[in-house]
């Protein structure tokens, strides 16, 4: 995820992805965690800044790297982009840039596979920023009604854009959650075992169908939220907040963890899938304007010039 998000700002910067990217960088053992306590059949809904959780699910790098390039070989040929990847295939119900959007999908997937006897399990993920979207509070209240087997993961990393979380949010984001009877967590998001572990048992209770927990991940993000910051350099925190931020990095902590011989090995390998994923992506065609119509409808329908 780190590299990939890398890679990517290379790319924004050489002007291959147009409009620009919210990078992960700093939250991975969020994505990581989490997915690692998921089935291959559960699902996910994601955000804005999704390239983590669709890489930790399992997707493709190249075709990732080719979607958010905007080129046809990507997974959804190009149409979704950054903010809009899905994977149905491995249970990627899609990135939402509405914030606070996701949630209501996820527990709209939870409640339909619970209603057809199925144990699957749903995570959706927002930000500190979506807490006071009224959406995302209506879901906690039909959630926690319905029992849904679904995980609200809130990756809280201290700002709504460039707006502090603790100017703007009152009480606490557990609180909301426990005001719904939906039982909360708030957990270290900096430790991928910590986030696992809390993500376990919060699917557990799901499939018992015990209904719905939250999980605020405390996270900091290191680089922008949006790469359009490289440029415009707002001044909402300061490089030495930044640099105290960075002191516990989660490829750090997860790092030391292993045989150094095995991360040399680890990385020389990812360095390797990531070389050949942006070789993929830049060698691949954009779109046929053509086909802009292509892809609107469930069935197959193209839509007719000048209809929409």
């Amino acid at each position: 995820m780190r590299r990939f998000e890398e890679r990517a700002i290379e790319l924004v910067h050489a002007g291959h992805i147009f409009g620009g990217i919210h990078p992960y960088i700093g939250q991975e053992a969020i994505a990581a965690g989490t997915c690692a306590a998921l089935r291959e059949d559960d699902l996910i809904t994601s955000t804005h800044r999704g390239h983590g959780h669709v890489l930790a699910k399992g997707a493709d790098p190249a075709r990732m790297m080719a979607e958010i390039a905007g080129r046809s070989t990507g997974l959804n040929a190009g149409r979704g982009g950054s903010m809009h990847a899905a994977d149905f295939g491995i249970g990627i119900l899609g990135a939402n840039a509405i914030v606070g959007a996701a949630a209501p999908i996820a527990t709209g997937a939870a409640w339909a596979a619970r209603c057809a006897g199925s144990d699957r399990v749903v995570v959706t993920y927002f930000g500190d920023g979506a807490v006071s979207q009224g959406v995302v509070l209506e879901t906690f209240n039909m959630a926690a009604l319905w029992r849904a087997p679904v995980v609200f993961v809130c990756e809280n990393n201290g700002f709504a854009t460039t707006t502090r979380t603790a100017d703007v949010v009152a009480g606490s984001i557990t609180g909301r959650a426990e005001a719904f009877g939906i039982p909360a967590e708030r957990v270290d998001g900096m430790d991928p075992e910590d986030v696992f572990a809390a993500t376990s048992r919060a699917v557990a209770r799901a499939r018992r169908e015990e209904g719905p927990t939250l999980l605020e991940c405390v996270t900091y993000r290191y680089d922008a939220h949006h790469t359009w910051e490289h440029a415009a350099r707002p001044r909402y925190r300061t490089a030495e907040e930044v640099q105290l931020g960075r002191v516990v990095d989660p490829l750090e902590v997860q790092g030391a963890r292993i045989d150094a011989d095995l991360r040399a090995r680890i990385d020389a390998d990812i360095e390797a899938l990531l070389e050949a994923a942006v070789r993929f992506a830049l060698e691949s065609p954009h779109p046929d304007p053509a086909t802009a119509l292509d892809h609107l409808y469930a069935d197959g329908t193209t839509a007719r010039a000048g209809a929409i």
